[in-house]
């Protein structure tokens, strides 16, 4: 596979080395800073269009003492001993959740993102399509950002380029409607807006974007962590997840060897990966036998939905898992004494359990956690790509395919770019289903479709997550495709349970157009100027 390269100075390339594992790879992890530096890093990451590595030299490296170049990992004969002895020999993971690391993987597919976000104990932060634009080549090349790969053939290439010409083209024409759209309001700053209307143009054009797109993301994790994430990742069928995994595994055993020693033996990190492929071909294999791999007639393109389609417990068992920690008495006894109360004393209590939430960080206690919903969801990848991003839930997608449709958003319409767009849809499409012809997998095949297709996923969580999920996904500030799967969620549970439903005192039900960025880029600038 093929990645851009950066050059560095002498004068820089001595600089980074003192805090890098490595100048010139793709994969590449933080040492020798500060906790609170590699995490400003990463924070800084998702807005900022270059490289972890040109950043730090841009904004921090001036702030900070210069060290002796190099970095010694070397761990000592005892604790490398400590770790063989109860790792590898006892088995004892937990040892391996005691030390963490800050990896960087820059150029990876959208596609690939999504596998990198997958293990749920690590923290994780990806350059943002609401904040970045895709519409200039690599710096230094003539190229789009978009993953590349001989074995794809020149017409994957051809048609991402006529898609990125068509997102760069139409851009600068959506950000023109959008400052017509919505002026400024009286005394509002003008750089405020101006980022604002940015942002709007960005999140309307990024369903444009392929799958190939390309990103850079920071992990931080523990060793147990990245153990399990570079075994998925080196069983994976597609070419550019093997190669990360080899990435990160060089990564990590430049700074924490002992916690990923299991993973190049053949008895135990050869085993867990061959498991692994055989679990998958076996699904895919039983899947093919009960014609389940073949998209039923009734999908096409009916558009995005929203199913709960099962869910557990009750208000009693809500209010029991509530209580108990502050009770001396088991369940059955606890039930009985909800049984004896009035509808209004119930929901007093209710509603002192659940307390006066001031914000939506303020959240209620984990007897939410003893209720659970299934959703079923069919929505466009972008969206897709966000909800996948919480952890504390259950997250399964299928793979993307043209077969669900895309949507058009109408404001594009309205801006005069709307047939530009299904012209790339179009283009894309044509794309995906030549590379099946060519004998390609879904997987590689779905490198060359739009974010603005959609996929089927199931979000399994508890009321406690739920509410954190919808709180957040339903803001203002959210992009209209994913508020809508926020507002859909809030809809089944009401049905179900809707106490639950109305403890979600912050989700903000407007669905009306509007400038959604408005309101934090008045914030940041209100900051910058009181500087």
């Amino acid at each position: 596979m093929e990645y851009p390269v950066e050059t560095f100075s002498a004068a820089e390339r001595a600089r980074l080395e003192a805090h890098v594992t490595n100048i010139d790879r793709p994969v590449f992890a933080l040492v020798n800073l500060p906790e609170t530096v590699k995490g400003a890093l990463f924070a800084r990451y998702s807005r900022y269009p270059g490289t972890l590595r040109r950043m730090f030299l841009d904004e921090f490296a001036a702030s900070l003492p210069e060290v002796d170049a190099g970095y010694d990992n070397a761990e000592g004969a005892r604790a490398a001993d400590l770790y063989e002895r109860i790792f590898v020999g006892y088995g004892d993971d937990s040892v391996a959740q005691l030390g963490g690391a800050h990896v960087a993987c820059e150029w990876v597919s959208n596609v690939l993102t999504k596998v990198l976000q997958r293990p749920r104990l690590g923290a994780y932060l990806e350059q943002s399509t609401r904040y970045i634009a895709y519409d200039a080549p690599i710096e230094g090349t003539a190229r789009y950002r978009y993953y590349r790969d001989a074995e794809l053939g020149p017409g994957y290439e051809a048609a991402m380029d006529e898609i990125f010409g068509i997102y760069s083209a139409a851009l600068p024409k959506v950000q023109a409607w959008a400052a017509e759209r919505y002026p400024p309001a009286a005394g509002a700053s003008p750089q405020a807006h101006a980022r604002a209307i940015k942002a709007k143009a960005l999140d309307l054009l990024r369903g444009l974007l392929p799958a190939a797109s390309l990103s850079h993301m920071g992990i931080f994790a523990t060793g147990q962590t990245y153990e399990q994430l570079i075994l998925h990742l080196l069983a994976h069928p597609l070419p550019e997840a093997r190669h990360y995994g080899r990435g990160i595994l060089d990564a990590v055993q430049a700074v924490m060897p002992s916690f990923v020693s299991r993973v190049e033996r053949p008895d135990r990190g050869g085993e867990w990966i061959a498991y692994l492929q055989r679990r998958e071909q076996s699904a895919e294999r039983w899947a093919a036998r009960l014609g389940l791999d073949r998209a039923a007639g009734d999908d096409g393109a009916g558009g995005p939905s929203v199913r709960l389609v099962h869910h557990d417990g009750d208000e009693d068992l809500m209010l029991c898992a509530l209580l108990f920690e502050a009770s001396a008495t088991g369940e059955r006894t606890t039930r009985e004494a909800l049984a004896s109360l009035d509808d209004e004393t119930r929901g007093a209590l209710l509603a002192d359990l659940m307390g006066e939430r001031a914000n939506r960080r303020h959240r209620p206690g984990r007897g939410l956690e003893a209720l659970r919903y299934r959703f079923e969801i069919v929505s466009d990848y972008g969206a897709f790509r966000d909800l996948q991003r919480h952890r504390m839930l259950t997250c399964q997608w299928q793979a993307l395919t043209p077969d669900l449709g895309a949507g058009v958003p109408h404001e594009l319409d309205d801006a005069g770019v709307g047939d530009d767009y299904r012209h790339a849809l179009e283009a894309s499409q044509n794309a995906y289903e030549r590379l099946l012809d060519a004998g390609h997998d879904r997987r590689a095949a779905m490198y060359a479709l739009c974010l603005g297709y959609r996929l089927r996923y199931v979000l399994d969580l508890n009321a406690r997550e739920a509410m954190q999920l919808i709180e957040l996904r339903s803001g203002r500030e959210g992009h209209p495709s994913y508020r809508a799967v926020a507002h859909a969620m809030h809809e089944r549970i009401a049905a179900v349970h809707p106490s639950v439903a109305a403890a979600m005192t912050h989700l903000d039900r407007e669905t009306e157009p509007r400038l959604e960025r408005i309101v934090s880029e008045l914030r940041t600038q209100a900051k910058l100027d009181a500087r």
